[in-house]
Parts: structure tokens; sequence; C-alpha cells
């Protein structure tokens, strides 16, 4: 990253020779006895003057064949306990005023401590404010994932067990990354992921005060005690490995989140390197990429028998009553699900008759099968699926359209347990651009499920969208019960059926609807 204004200290580079930048030293207690960390990405929002600002979740990043776009931008925050890195980050965030960002703690990263170092920790003896006190293996990992736009999975540390916590939190990569810790400069591979190190250098005065008045009102100390922990401890820590790592800012922020001044400098540049790194969601692409392409091998269409074209002239027509519609349309899914059950692996199985005699039959040859919808239209989806597929498990996920952007965002999802182990049935009733669709596979590919164990099963699909799912996941299976062949400037189906959601729900559609709209998430 080029060198940009300090605003206090010079300096720049990363040293020679740093591998953990600090030698060790065997020094005593942590400042820190809160209960658990805090992992900044939760609440998922950050509302503001201006906007609310998801910080769980992300963009999609892929473009119309699949293909990963530019990394995340990752800001590192160093400083001393009580610096204010924390309202920093967050002045960022806001001055920002992009609608993904994650904020990770160093805290969620401190290492699982044995018997011994707990009977420490229960002494104050152990010191929390050096290097080896964190994992940085696991740290660089989770920040290397983050940056790729990988769901990474993230500790939970309980300062009263010493240990973590059983549930891990799933967090999503964004456009912004923002890392913040005591140590964030304090490891050579973690400093190599970092694409702006801020440091934040507040008056050790200042510190104290704020330390004071925390562990005092919050956590019930005597000033007597919370004066001798910092002096004993929390200053030599600052003294030995932190306030070295400044030389390594390329920005030094005096004064905290008060510095408006080194705020907006920060936010000018991050602005100037997303500008850089941006990608739209190109529609028109995805509408010319395939033109005259022969639809691929992996689709799978109904057969269109008389019974199945009848119930599509039913469904279609506007006239038809919303029961009717609702009828028919549960009959075609039926139909759908059955299909698609077929392309499930099935290996040799025989079985006894009750008359003693040997048959040779098929059994699924699998762990498990899942059912995945993509809210809301794919819910419909889900009883058609119970009906034939016993005890199956459900997963939810929502793909809403950015009104300014024009790109699909995922907002919301819960999926079951060990999803990786599964094939997974992805549902949605109408898929005009594939956008959402393509999302969607790449949530679950980012939750470990095998793209030849994904079959994508759509009521009603356009052929734009067939081919942009098959070029970008060739291994994805795809079944519907039509292929209608154009998308309109507004990327409706045509001749389409309109919008499934609002014909199936009863509620009402604007008049300028889409596919796109963010009730009806349908691409």
């Amino acid at each position: 990253m080029d060198q940009i204004t300090r605003l206090m200290h010079g300096g720049g580079g990363e040293g020679s020779g740093l591998d953990r930048l600090l030698p060790t030293v065997s020094t005593g207690l942590s400042p820190r006895k809160r209960t658990t960390s805090q992992c900044k990405s939760e609440p998922p929002l950050l509302r503001t003057s201006k906007r609310t600002i998801y910080t769980a979740g992300r963009p999609p990043w892929y473009n119309e064949h699949g293909a990963q776009s530019k990394e995340a931008f990752v800001i590192g925050l160093c400083g001393g306990s009580a610096s204010g890195k924390t309202t920093v980050a967050r002045k960022i965030i806001e001055a920002l005023d992009v609608p993904w960002v994650v904020l990770l703690s160093m805290d969620s990263f401190y290492k699982v401590l044995s018997k011994d170092e707990q009977n420490l920790a229960a002494d104050n003896n152990y010191n929390f404010d050096h290097p080896d006190a964190f994992d940085f293996d696991l740290l660089t990992h989770t920040l290397r994932k983050l940056k790729l736009g990988k769901s990474v999975k993230i500790p939970v540390y309980d300062f009263t067990t010493h240990g973590r916590q059983k549930e891990w939190k799933t967090v999503y990569g964004a456009s912004v990354v923002i890392f913040e810790g005591i140590m964030s400069f304090a490891d050579k591979e973690l400093l190599q992921l970092l694409d702006m190190k801020i440091f934040v250098d507040t008056d050790s005065d200042i510190r104290l005060v704020r330390r004071l008045r925390r562990d005092i009102t919050e956590r019930g100390r005597d000033i007597g005690g919370v004066i001798k922990q910092y002096n004993k401890y929390v200053k030599p820590a600052f003294d030995q490995y932190i306030e070295p790592t400044m030389r390594l800012a390329d920005i030094v922020v005096p004064r905290g989140g008060g510095n408006m001044v080194a705020i907006d400098l920060i936010v000018q540049h991050v602005h100037s390197q997303l500008e850089e790194r941006k990608l739209r969601w190109d529609m028109a692409a995805l509408a010319s990429a395939h033109q005259a392409q022969p639809l691929p091998q992996t689709l799978s269409v109904l057969e269109s028998t008389p019974q199945v074209r009848g119930m599509h002239t039913i469904i279609r027509n506007k006239e038809t009553s919303r029961d009717e519609f609702i009828f028919y349309s549960k009959r075609l899914m039926r139909l759908l699900i059955e299909r698609a059950l077929s392309f499930l692996p099935s290996q040799s199985h025989t079985v006894q008759t009750p008359q003693g005699e040997d048959y040779e039959g098929r059994s699924f040859d699998g762990k498990r099968v899942t059912g995945v919808s993509i809210l809301r239209a794919g819910e419909t989806m889900e009883p058609a699926l119970r009906a034939v597929c016993k005890d199956v498990r459900i997963g939810k996920i929502l793909i809403q359209t950015n009104q300014d952007t024009g790109e699909p965002e995922l907002h919301y999802l819960r999926l079951p347990r060990e999803i990786g182990e599964d094939h997974v049935i992805l549902m949605d009733c109408t898929v005009s651009t594939g956008a959402a669709a393509m999302m969607a596979v790449r949530v679950l590919l980012d939750h470990d499920v095998q793209e030849d164990k994904i079959l994508l099963v759509s009521l009603l699909m356009a052929e734009m969208g067939v081919h942009s799912v098959a070029y970008a996941f060739p291994q994805v299976q795809i079944i519907t019960t039509a292929v209608d062949k154009e998308v309109n400037d507004l990327f409706h189906i045509i001749p389409g059926i309109g919008n499934f959601g609002d014909r199936y729900f009863g509620t009402d559609a604007p008049p300028d609807w889409s596919d796109d709209e963010m009730d009806e998430p349908s691409y």
C-alpha cells in the first residue's frame, strides 16, 4: 500500500526479521476480567445518522462467470488498552458509509489455557497482555479467509473458565474488514494481510482514567488495586510490546475517536481503494454472456406432457384465481421434487419380500438430504420436499437486491449443522438472471457443501439464468419444469409467470415490480 499522510510519527515498512515482533517475557497478569470476548461482528446492524450498516452478511463479490472479484480491504487498528480503538473503528465505519463491514476483535482469539495456566490466571499471575497469550495461527487463518470473502467461525472466549465456548459465531466477509486489538501488529504473517495499519495513540493518563472508570464502576474494584495492576502489568506490556509497533503504522491517530481530521483522511484513502476494487453485478454481461449457446447438459427439464403443459397454462394465466394458482403450483412442485430426487446417488440394495423372495432394488447412497429454500418464494416448495423425503432437514437463505447497486446481497441464513456432508436441494420458484441462485450456491460452498452435491430446483427458469448458473458452477444439477427463452430489460422472464411470491401469498406487487424486488428475490 502506498504510504499515506502521517499525522504524527514518521515511519513505515514492516521492519526486518519479524516473526513475533518483540521477544517474550515472563511477567504476569492481564488487566482483562470481562466474562466473554465480544465478537465485534455482533449485533448484525450498526445504525448511524445516515444509514443502517450491516456487520454480518456479505455482498456477492462474484461476476457473471462465478469468478471472485477483488479481495476485501482490511484495516488493522492497534493501540494500548483503553486507547479508543473500538471508537475509532466505529467512527471509520460510519464515515465510510458502505453497507457491509466486519469488525473483528483480538479478544476472541486468546489461547485456551492449560490446567496450570488456569491456576495462574485464578491467582492473577497469568499475563494476557503478552503475545504468547494469543492464538495467532487461528487468527491469521481467520483473517485470511475473511479477506478472501469466505465464511469463518469466530471463537467466543470465556474469561471465567479461560476457555472457548462450545458455540462459535459464523461471520462472512465484507467490503471492509476492520481488525482491532492490542497486538494487531505483533505478528509478521498478520501484518501482511493488512492493507492499512492505524495506530491509536492516546495519552497514558487518559488511558489510565478510562481504566479506572471502567474497572471501578463495571467490575467493582478499588482504586488502589486498579492503579497497582496498571503499573505492574498493563504499562510494562504497552512499553515493551505495543508502543514499539507504532513505527509500523501507516497512520498514527492521536486522541482516538475525537480526531475527526485523521478519520477523514483514513476514509478518503479507503474510499479510493474501494473504488479501484469495485465490482458491480453486471446484468448486461449476464444477459449477453451466453447468447446462442446450447442449453447445458446439467439441465433437466420435466417432460412437457399434456398434464404438465396444462398446469403451466393455468398458473401462467393472469386471470387464474389465487386458490387455483396455489393448487396447481403445488402439483408441479411435487412432480419437480420427485424428479430432483432421481438425481441423488443410489446403490444396489437387496431386500426380502413377504413371500420370502429377494428383490434387487436401490437405496440412497449418501449421508443425508437437506433442503434449502431461497426466501420467500422458495419456501413454498418445502412442503413438497417434506412430503416425499421423510425427516428432511430444511435451511433458509434470504437474498435481497440492493436497490442502489442492483446487486444481490445476503441478509439472512439458517442452515442445519454439518450441512457440508449433505446432498442439498436448493429451491427457488423462478430464476431469471441467475444472480440470486449463484449467490445461494456460493453460500453453500462457503459452508463446505460440495458443488456436485447441490441440486438447484425451480418451477420456471429463463435461458439466461440457466446458462449463468451452469457456467459458474458446472457441477450443479439444474432441474426445472420449463425454460423460457427471454428476459426483458427489467429482467422479467418472458412470457413468464408474473411475480410468483405475490400471486402465491396474495400480496400486491408495486406497479413497477420486477423479479429483483426486495421482497421477491428471485433471479
